[in-house]
């Protein structure tokens, strides 16, 4: 599967979004080719290379001509009824119109409900004008060149302070932003600028298919797409676009992490706890020596579990420990696809664990099932491990 990641340090705009994709590999006679198909006249795409911050990245500027500023008005207050109908007219493909089409609709439900009126009545201003118009279709447009399966957007950056528009002063992030953005992961930034623009949070709300950490892919290329100003705290302003193939990982990629410490339990209790804790369907245990208050010797207990088996892990830990409390959080992993398979040995048949790696398949040695086998034989466990490593180096291409 194509998969694309969006990683949006420096927030998200149509343009930046088009400079991406350019700089990924979508060619910008493609681009000019779809955005050809508009009914669109008295614009200018200039597309051009640029160094920020010892990145090379594509810039992506819509100009409106100047033969056109008696009719900039107009252009400036479409509804939705006019864009649909302006996208209806172009010799688009069915698939690129209607993406477009869902994004200006998203968009529209967005600024309906800020001002409090219906998505038929509701104007864009500047989103309907020229430049939001062409990032929309072209953004639209190149994800479908590139046969982009899913795109997995990361969590975006919130601003403060106040932004110039149709409307007057507005503050930062603007409403649009907020209510397009609704039950996505989001983190606040110390700027008083603009990071998120109303066109790429309603780009990346309808054709992302999720939002969080980099799903496991294979790497395939990178580009970046430049935005037009500055950063005030001097960080570069670049939206980054990895490609690649995605890797197929059946295991939870949500996890719960569950600690205590303990400064007055028997340690040697650990091996039973342990077991049990992996009955109980933790996925990971660990139990780490610290020094707590007043010099005392103690342990960190670490459970990472999936969160339907929180229950059952919690109590078993004040079960099986002097625990009277326990700290529980959600965290993002990223597992690479692996599946269990038989290698045979001079010994018999003998279990290991095959993973798939962005530079190869390596297979590593289940230490239960070499000691089974070590045993039964009375070999030294290392050459049951030498022998299986033997068979598959450390990584196959």
């Amino acid at each position: 599967m194509n998969t694309a990641y969006l990683d949006c340090f420096s927030g998200v705009s149509g343009d930046m979004l088009l400079g991406a994709l350019l700089d990924a590999g979508v060619p910008e006679s493609s681009l000019r080719e779809s955005l050809a198909a508009l009914p669109l006249h008295g614009y200018a795409l200039l597309v051009n290379r640029r160094v920020v911050h010892g990145f090379a990245a594509t810039q992506v500027t819509v100009e409106e001509t100047h033969h056109e500023h008696h009719d900039h008005h107009h252009h400036a207050h479409r509804n939705l009824a006019e864009i649909t109908a302006l996208l209806g007219h172009a010799s688009l493909p069915p698939s690129i119109r209607d993406r477009a089409i869902a994004v200006f609709t998203r968009l529209a439900e967005a600024e309906a409900g800020v001002h409090g009126t219906t998505v038929e009545q509701i104007h864009f201003h500047e989103v309907g004008a020229v430049d939001a118009i062409v990032d929309i279709v072209g953004t639209v447009a190149g994800l479908e060149y590139l046969r982009i399966d899913q795109l997995i957007c990361s969590p975006l950056p919130m601003t403060g302070g106040w932004v110039h528009c149709a409307h007057g002063e507005i503050p930062l992030p603007s409403p649009a932003v907020c209510r397009l953005l609704a039950g996505v992961p989001v983190y606040g930034e110390n700027l008083r600028e603009e990071l998120v623009t109303p066109t790429g949070a309603a780009l990346v709300r309808e054709l992302a298919r999720g939002f969080g950490p980099m799903p496991p892919m294979q790497l395939e290329r990178t580009g970046y797409g430049a935005g037009s100003r500055q950063r005030a705290d001097g960080r570069p302003n670049l939206l980054r676009l990895m490609l690649g193939r995605s890797l197929a990982v059946e295991e939870a990629q949500e996890v719960e992490v569950i600690e205590t410490h303990l400064d007055d339990w028997n340690p040697e209790f650990w091996p039973h706890v342990s077991q049990r804790l992996m009955g109980a369907g933790a996925l990971d245990v660990c139990l780490i020596p610290i020094q707590m208050k007043k010099g005392r010797p103690g342990f960190l207990l670490r459970v990472i579990a999936e969160p339907t088996d929180r229950q059952a892990v919690t109590t078993l830990l004040f079960k099986e420990t002097s625990a009277i409390g326990l700290r529980l959080r959600r965290e993002q992993r990223i597992t690479l696809p692996r599946e269990i398979i038989t290698v045979t040995t001079p010994w018999g048949p003998v279990t290991a664990k095959k993973i798939t790696t962005p530079d190869g398949v390596m297979v590593t040695p289940e230490f239960e099932a070499c000691r089974a086998v070590a045993d039964a034989h009375q070999v030294p466990l290392q050459s049951v491990y030498a022998a299986i490593r033997c068979i598959f180096p450390a990584s196959q291409s």
